[in-house]
């Protein structure tokens, strides 16, 4: 594994049949694994299997499946998949991941994968009395909980604690609250948690003579955390005129901005999620959750802030860091139903869930630092430009060589407007249009 290299020269000038080829070489994968990868052709998700996955089943929806090069982490290199239609994505985390490769790459980390599921009491009449009967009695609580579930026991998970909250206002009233902290191993853990809730609820409600309500995992997964650290070194940083140095004093300006203002927070967590929600849509995972659980967590310690954290080192090197709770799983749910995510989890080579959360958050502060960077030189919209400028030339109607000529005349002019496409179709086809009517 260790003489792989996700170093791969000249990827993004292949044509995507070239570039799946060289994916396959990288991983052993087969060659229905290429399939369940390249799509159509009854490759992907097939509308029967859909139909068993949700409701209502009407037909399947495509995105585009990327693969983010670069990468090296904790010593390892990882060709990195990624679903999502929004442009300089994967270019940018490549990007920036070559950067932290001068730096020596990615140290990962992560915590034991431990999830908490809620059980709300109401109308307990002496909610100290009730918090005492319930810690004492713990070990019948697991018991039962434990019950539910002898598989993931066996596999050295299952619950492992037991907490009691109380809240003595809310906008219905007092309230208790039980925590079973619950060990998921390599499975996201949703089922299981709730399935254990479910279990012990009467017995809580017996305990405490109250009445059970919600009986639900919670997002907030901050027992279950993944970190990143890298270090880029300045003179990789340097570019157009720019000294590392410049470049350096830019971004932590930028994060800067970041660490102080929420309004600027968002935006900068969301270029973290920018790395992190591609892979575990290609993985087949709750990228729901996890938005849920990072942006909760961004806002911990009483206002929103970022998730990632920047300095410059005594060499003057740039150095990051990025610690979020992920709930990932490699087993279970959409990752054991969907051929591609299937497929996904084959080309990364993840051997555990802990693994998979730390390949998304070293993606995700790579694309931190992709996008500060291009923020810090020249501004987010010239890295969209041309990607943004093919589309549009698509819309009005070009294909093949025509759709890059057309893209770059309008960057070129700095006039990405569909109108201007379809006045350049035109004019490159020796043909005339009337006043264009689109803007």
């Amino acid at each position: 594994m260790g003489t792989k290299s996700s170093r791969l020269q000249g990827f993004y000038q292949l044509n995507p049949f070239e570039r799946l080829q060289m994916v396959k070489s990288f991983d052993g994968l087969v060659d229905e694994d290429l399939r369940a990868l390249h799509g159509g052709h009854g490759g992907a998700l097939t509308i029967e299997r859909a139909d068993k996955m949700i409701e209502n089943v009407i037909g399947t929806y495509n995105l585009p499946l990327g693969i983010a090069t670069n990468f090296r982490i904790n010593g390892r290199d990882y060709l990195i998949p990624m679903v999502v239609e929004e442009p300089s994505i994967v270019a940018g985390a490549s990007y920036a991941a070559r950067m932290v490769r001068d730096g020596g790459g990615f140290e990962t980390s992560s915590t034991e994968p431990l999830m908490i599921g809620q059980v709300q009491l109401v109308n307990v009449r002496d909610p100290d009395q009730a918090r005492q009967t319930i810690l004492s009695r713990k070990e019948e609580i697991l018991a039962l909980a434990n019950a539910q579930s002898r598989s993931l026991v066996s596999l050295g998970g299952g619950a492992r604690d037991v907490e009691v909250r109380f809240f003595p206002t809310s906008p219905m009233g007092p309230m208790l609250v039980v925590h079973l902290i619950i060990d998921c191993r390599d499975a996201m853990g949703a089922n299981a948690v709730n399935t254990m809730a479910e279990a012990v609820a009467p017995l809580l409600a017996e305990m405490t003579g109250g009445k059970v309500y919600l009986r639900i995992l919670s997002n907030l997964t901050d027992r279950r955390l993944a970190r990143a650290r890298c270090v880029v070194p300045a003179a990789s940083l340097a570019r157009d005129g720019l000294s590392g140095e410049e470049v350096v004093e830019g971004i932590l300006w930028a994060y800067a901005f970041a660490a102080v203002d929420p309004y600027r927070a968002a935006t900068h967590n969301k270029g973290i999620m920018n790395g992190i929600d591609p892979v575990l849509v290609a993985t087949g995972n709750d990228w729901r959750a996890v938005e849920a659980g990072a942006h909760a967590y961004a806002s911990r310690n009483g206002h929103y802030t970022s998730l990632s954290h920047w300095e410059r080192d005594a060499q003057g090197d740039l150095v990051g860091t990025l610690e979020m709770p992920l709930a990932v799983g490699i087993v279970g749910g959409a990752t054991k139903v969907h051929p591609t995510a299937q497929a996904a989890l084959k080309l990364l080579g993840v051997r555990s869930a802990a693994e998979l959360a730390e390949v998304c958050v070293a993606a995700g502060l790579a694309n931190n630092l992709a996008a500060m960077r291009a923020l810090a030189c020249e501004g987010i919209q010239q890295g969209h430009m041309s990607l943004h400028a093919r589309q549009i030339a698509m819309a009005a109607g070009a294909s093949g060589t025509l759709v890059d000529e057309v893209a770059r005349r309008m960057v070129a002019e700095r006039n990405i407007k569909l109108a201007r496409a379809e006045e350049i179709i035109a004019e490159l086809e020796g043909r005339t249009i009337g006043n264009p009517t689109h803007n």
